[in-house]
């Protein structure tokens, strides 16, 4: 080979790894895909971003975020996961089921950790709890369960109770679990579950109206994240109906909500954080076990159940971690 012509190769070799390190983001970005919008998702951002913040220590370098909303609109969702994929973002952060789906539709590469209420083998977004394997691990926030423990705090409240009514939305993949587990409980108790549809808000005014009709003793709402987004028109409805109604969140009772009875969702996002923090220092997602909750917390609206003519028992009042006055 001519000198000249070696010369030549040498510079072009050279130049590889720079043009490869221009294409390459000069510091991590992590892309926030949520169901939610972003005032709803305050505060879960924060306890998301102080999660990463405990554990990531990259020298030097800060942290981006792409923040994708979609305001309860699940359809938007795929196309704001694929955006964020040609955008290249280091890591995807999905809050909520359908915001996990898209991710994992939209890339297999890309590490995602994510926030969800149904069983995430199941759904094919991980392999096994311990051992996720693929580019998704997160936080399981086992739902489905706790229908029993809502409706035995229902039946806490009204003891004469028989019909339950039970909000949940048809879009939702983990839907026909939640209704059956609470079916199940309901039937153990001698009572009897009346599930209604919605997934728009003139569906859950119409859900309200239906289960006035029926005549039901209290509502229990699912936990599908389109319903967080409208929880100040849960508990307008709650209270024109007069219908004691358990919730899946705190959110919803800080609202106005009675009461509510399942896992910190703040805790879950820091947890989440936490495991994104860890995947940027160099860990593999699929080494990291999908977490479950340890522990449920009981808040109760002590004005909303006066409003409502409820004399909260004070069993459950001792084992309210949080009574909102």
């Amino acid at each position: 080979m001519k000198r000249r012509n070696f010369i030549a190769l040498l510079g072009s070799a050279a130049a590889w790894p720079l043009a490869a390190r221009a294409q390459q983001p000069a510091f991590p970005v992590i892309g926030f895909l949520s169901s939610l919008s972003s005032g709803e998702n305050s505060h879960l951002v924060a306890a998301f971003r102080e999660g990463v913040s405990e554990v990531n220590s990259v020298a030097g370098q800060g942290i981006r975020y792409e923040y994708r909303y979609a305001d309860g609109d699940y359809q938007r969702l795929p196309a704001m996961a694929s955006e964020l994929v040609r955008q290249r973002v280091t890591l995807i952060a999905a809050g909520a089921p359908p915001a996990a789906l898209a991710a994992k539709e939209a890339t297999s590469t890309i590490p995602i950790v994510f926030v969800v209420g149904f069983d995430p083998v199941r759904a094919g977004l991980v392999a096994s709890y311990n051992r996720p394997g693929g580019n998704a691990t997160g936080f399981c926030l086992i739902t489905s369960p706790l229908g029993q423990k809502r409706l035995e705090v229902i039946l806490e409240l009204m003891p004469k109770a028989r019909v339950i009514s039970m909000l949940v939305n048809p879009t939702n993949p983990d839907t026909s679990t939640e209704v059956e587990d609470a079916r199940a409980a309901t039937i153990a108790n001698g009572r009897q579950l009346d599930p209604v549809n919605a997934s728009t808000a003139s569906e859950i005014d119409a859900a309200f109206a239906h289960a006035a009709n029926r005549h039901a003793d209290g509502l229990i709402v699912d936990s599908d994240p389109f319903f967080l987004t409208q929880r100040e028109q849960f508990a307008a409805l709650a209270a024109r109906y007069a219908i004691p109604v358990v919730y899946p969140f705190r959110e919803f009772v800080a609202a106005g909500g009675l009461l509510s009875y399942g896992t910190s969702l703040a805790g879950a996002y820091r947890q989440v954080g936490r495991y994104a923090g860890r995947i940027l220092k160099g860990e593999k997602p699929g080494d990291l076990p999908v977490v479950q909750p340890t522990t449920f917390e009981i808040v109760v609206n002590l004005r909303t159940a006066n409003s409502l003519g409820i004399a909260l028992p004070a069993a459950l009042h001792a084992r309210a971690d949080e009574v909102i006055e």
